[in-house]
């Protein structure tokens, strides 16, 4: 649970609980499970307990509603950024069954919900066909086969937002063929192992979204830059090669990398 989140697209994180298990490339260098493992819990895996919480970390989003009605905005709150609320496992049926009044109780709080089960999402939510309109519902699709793989089943679900989470993107991605997207993040891979993402598969989403009217969030390079900061020592190199063309990605780190695109910042939302 973090208020006040650094993560550029949300307000606020809320977990439900800790743990999760690896399903795809994006999953390789997951920052949760690292940021757990320094905390000292193993919680990744099968067979890995999960970690819950105590009636107090669940009153927060009540406070935050409260709060947004008082200043009278709306506020995002990424659920869940060290889980996967969809992920099968028999433990975390009653605490799905909690979180799903708390998102109906806070109707100025818009709930992301991110994963990379969407297949899952029908029968484990208890909305039908009436979902509440604070509910925005996420996929991640790091590249074009995960997409085909995952968007369908998310545009099954009739939530107010539909967006999708191209970060880390490792490949190139089209959205052209669906209907129903309104947002798309996107972003490089961040830390020692980051793998690199060419700057012309991010251009390309943006050039669809600009073109179809989905609104854009271009997150962060992550460690690999295209360009190189005046003054800045890279600690790496690394020369891409592609079709009639090849360029030099500079390992920067994710602040110095930055997230300019094209000389400015992409911080759309959808309306």
């Amino acid at each position: 649970m973090a208020k006040d989140s650094r993560i550029e697209w949300t307000h606020h994180t809320f977990n439900p609980w800790w743990g999760c298990v690896r399903v795809s490339p994006a999953c390789a260098h997951c920052y949760a499970e690292t940021w757990a493992h320094r905390l000292g819990a193993k919680l990744w895996g099968r067979d890995a307990p999960r970690r819950f919480f105590n009636e107090e970390h669940w009153r927060h989003p009540i406070k935050w509603n409260k709060e947004a009605e008082r200043a009278g905005e709306r506020r995002r709150v990424f659920c869940a950024s060290m889980s996967d609320v969809f992920e099968v496992r028999a433990e975390l049926n009653s605490w799905r069954e909690k979180l799903w009044p708390l998102i109906e109780q806070t109707p100025s709080l818009d709930w992301l919900l991110l994963t990379k089960r969407p297949q899952n999402i029908q029968r484990m939510t208890p909305w039908g066909a009436n979902w509440p309109l604070n509910v925005w519902l996420g996929t991640t699709a790091e590249n074009q086969k995960h997409a085909e793989l995952r968007i369908p089943h998310l545009l099954e679900s009739p939530a107010r937002v539909h967006f999708i989470s191209a970060e880390p993107l490792l490949g190139s991605l089209s959205i052209k063929k669906w209907k129903g997207i309104d947002w798309v993040i996107a972003g490089g891979e961040s830390g020692h192992h980051a793998r690199p993402t060419d700057p012309e598969w991010i251009r390309a989403l943006r050039d669809e979204c600009d073109e179809r009217k989905i609104a854009f969030h271009f997150k962060q390079w992550g460690h690999w830059a295209p360009e190189l900061p005046h003054g800045i020592t890279p600690r790496q190199k690394l020369q891409l090669e592609g079709p009639g063309r090849s360029r030099i990605l500079y390992g920067l780190g994710k602040s110095a990398a930055g997230r300019l695109l094209d000389g400015r910042t992409w911080d759309q939302f959808p309306a």
